[in-house]
C-alpha cells in the first residue's frame, strides 16, 4: 500500500484501537455509580471488569491465530460487529448479572480488535517503515489508558448523559471506522485450501488461563494464599495448560505455535513484554486511586494529574518510532525505555500522602517514557523475527503474555496494597485509640468523605503510604524486563515481510 493508502486505514484502525482500549478504562470511575444504581453486591462489583478482562485475555491468541488462516479485514469487520453489539447491549443492561454477561461478550470483541488492529498494520507495512506507525500505536494506547476514567468520570458526572453513555458512546465512532475500512483498506489476502483451526487448543488455553485468573482475582480476600482452594485451581490450571501443550505440539494448524515461543528472540520479547506488562499495568492502575483516596482529588482532578504519565508515553512512543525507522536498530530503545521504566518506578516508591505532586510527576514521566520506548517496539522485533504466514499468531502470543501480565500484576499489587492499606489504618486508628476490629472503616468502605474527619485523615494516609511499596514491586518485576531486552540479538529491521 502506498503511504497515503496506509494513512487512510491507518486513521480507521486507529480509531477502532482507540475505542476498544477506552472502553476497557472508561467505567473504571464510573463503576460505583453503576453498581449502585442495578443494586448490585462488591462481587459483581469486581467481576464486571473481571468478566471483560477474562474473556479478552483468553481469546487474544485465538484470534490471532484465525488470521493466519482467514481474511483479517472480514475478520475485523466480524470483532466490529461483536463489540458493537455488547456494547448497546452494556449500556441497555437492566441488572448486574446482565451487565457481566455483555461485559465478558465485549471482552471478545476488545481482545479480537486489539490483536487484529496490529496484525494488519503489520501486514500493510514493512518492518523497518513500521516504527514510525507504531508511534502513532502507542499514543492511542497513552490517550485511551489515561483518557479513559478522565472521560469516564465526565459523562458520569453530566445530568443528560448518565453512566449508560460510557457503553453507547463508542457506538457511533466504531461503526465510522468500519465504514472507513471497507473502503481504504486493500490487504493482499492468501488464501489456503486446507485450513483447520485448533479448536481443541484454543478451549484448553482459555480455560487453562481463565482458572488462572480467577484464581488471582480470588485469592487473599475469599480464601488464603496457602489453602486447598489454591492447590486445587492452580493445580487443575497446571494440568489444563500442560495438555494444551501437548495438543498444541501435536495438531497442524496450533493456535500458539510453539516453535515459535521456543525460539531466542520470540521467547525473550514475550518475557520482556510480560514484565512490561506486569508493571506498567498494575502500576497505573493505583495511580488514580492514590489521588483519589490518598490525596483527596476528585476523579477529574486525578485524571488530570496523570497527563504526565500520558505525555510521557506520547512522546517518547513516536519520537523513538521515528529514530527506529530511520536507523533500522530496535533493541537499544528497548533497553533504554526498559531501564527509564525502573527508574520511574523506583522514584515512584519513594513517594506518601505529603510528597509533592512535582515529584510525584517526573517518576510517572519516566514510567510513561519507558512504556513508550519499550512496549511497542517489543511487538516489532517478535513481529521481525517470524514469517508472515506465522504474523497473526505470533502478534497474538505477545499481545496475550502482556494482558496476562497485566491481569496477574494488577492483581497481586492489589492483594499487597489491600494488606498494606489495612495494616496501616488498623495502627493509625489504635493510635487515636480507636479499636480497628469495632470500626467499620478498617479499608473495607472506599467511601472516605462519609467517615469522620479524624478517621479520614487515618486512611488518607494509609492509602498514600502503602502504594510507595506498590511501585517499589513494580521496579522489581521491571528489572526482569532489563535482563530479557539485554539478550536480545541486536539485528536489523527488514525492509520487507515475505509473501
Amino acid at each position: 500500500m502506498e503511504h497515503r493508502d496506509v494513512l487512510r486505514a491507518l486513521s480507521g484502525l486507529l480509531i477502532v484501537l482507540f475505542v476498544a482500549m477506552t472502553s476497557s478504562t472508561v467505567v473504571s470511575v464510573a463503576l460505583p455509580q453503576i453498581i449502585g444504581s442495578l443494586n448490585g453486591t462488591q462481587s459483581q462489583y469486581t467481576w464486571v471488569v473481571t468478566a471483560m478482562l477474562l474473556a479478552s485475555t483468553a481469546s487474544t491468541p485465538v484470534w490471532g491465530r484465525l488470521a493466519d488462516l482467514f481474511s483479517k479485514k472480514l475478520l475485523l469487520q466480524i470483532a466490529i460487529g461483536i463489540f458493537v453489539v455488547s456494547s448497546v447491549a452494556c449500556g441497555f443492561a437492566g441488572s448486574t448479572e446482565q451487565l457481566i454477561a455483555f461485559r465478558a461478550l465485549q471482552g471478545i470483541g476488545m481482545g479480537a480488535l486489539q490483536v487484529l488492529v496490529q496484525v494488519i498494520i503489520a501486514a500493510m507495512i514493512s518492518p523497518k517503515e513500521r516504527g514510525r506507525y507504531n508511534g502513532y500505536l502507542g499514543g492511542v494506547m497513552a490517550v485511551s489508558t489515561v483518557g479513559g476514567p478522565l472521560l469516564g468520570g465526565f459523562i458520569t458526572d453530566t445530568s443528560w448523559l448518565g453512566w449508560r453513555w460510557c457503553f453507547f458512546i463508542a457506538v457511533p465512532f466504531t461503526l465510522l471506522a468500519s465504514v472507513m475500512l471497507s473502503r481504504t483498506l486493500h490487504l493482499a489476502e492468501v488464501r489456503r485450501a486446507d485450513v483447520k483451526v485448533d479448536y481443541l487448543g484454543a478451549t484448553l488455553i482459555a480455560a487453562g488461563v481463565s482458572l488462572l485468573l480467577l484464581w488471582v482475582t480470588f485469592v487473599g480476600d475469599d480464601f488464603d494464599w496457602i489453602s486447598w482452594q489454591t492447590l486445587a485451581m492452580t493445580g487443575a490450571s497446571a494440568l489444563v495448560l500442560a495438555a494444551a501443550v501437548v495438543v498444541e505440539n501435536r495438531v497442524k494448524e496450533p493456535v500458539v505455535p510453539l516453535d515459535v515461543v521456543r525460539r531466542r528472540d520470540p521467547a525473550l520479547a514475550i518475557v520482556a513484554s510480560l514484565a512490561v506488562g506486569m508493571a506498567m499495568f498494575g502500576g497505573a492502575v493505583f495511580l488514580g486511586q492514590y489521588f483519589q483516596i490518598g490525596r483527596g482529588y476528585s476523579p477529574t482532578e486525578a485524571g488530570l494529574l496523570t497527563i504526565p504519565l500520558m505525555a510521557g508515553v506520547l512522546v517518547s512512543s513516536t519520537v523513538a518510532g521515528r529514530l527506529v525507522s530511520r536507523t533500522g536498530k530496535v533493541k537499544p530503545y528497548i533497553i533504554t525505555g526498559v531501564v527509564v521504566l525502573t527508574l520511574g518506578f523506583l522514584g515512584l516508591s519513594t513517594i506518601d500522602h505529603e510528597t509533592p505532586l512535582v515529584l510525584v510527576s517526573f517518576g510517572m514521566a519516566a514510567v510513561g517514557a519507558g512504556v513508550g520506548m519499550s512496549m511497542q517496539n517489543l511487538v516489532l522485533v517478535l513481529q521481525n523475527t517470524v514469517p508472515l504466514s506465522e504474523l497473526g499468531a505470533a502478534s497474538g502470543a505477545i499481545t496475550f503474555f502482556r494482558s496476562l501480565g497485566g491481569t496477574i500484576g494488577v492483581s497481586v499489587l492489589g492483594a499487597v496494597l489491600a494488606h498494606q492499606v489495612a495494616t496501616k489504618i488498623a495502627s493509625g486508628l489504635t493510635e487515636l485509640g480507636i479499636d480497628p476490629a469495632a470500626s467499620s472503616s478498617g479499608g473495607s468502605t472506599l467511601n472516605v468523605a462519609a467517615m469522620p474527619p479524624e478517621i479520614q485523615e487515618v486512611v488518607r494516609a494509609a492509602y498514600g503510604d502503602a502504594t510507595g511499596h506498590i511501585f517499589l514491586l513494580s521496579a522489581a518485576i521491571a528489572v526482569v524486563g532489563v535482563v530479557a531486552s539485554l539478550f536480545l540479538t541486536p539485528t536489523k529491521l527488514r525492509d520487507s515481510v515475505d509473501l
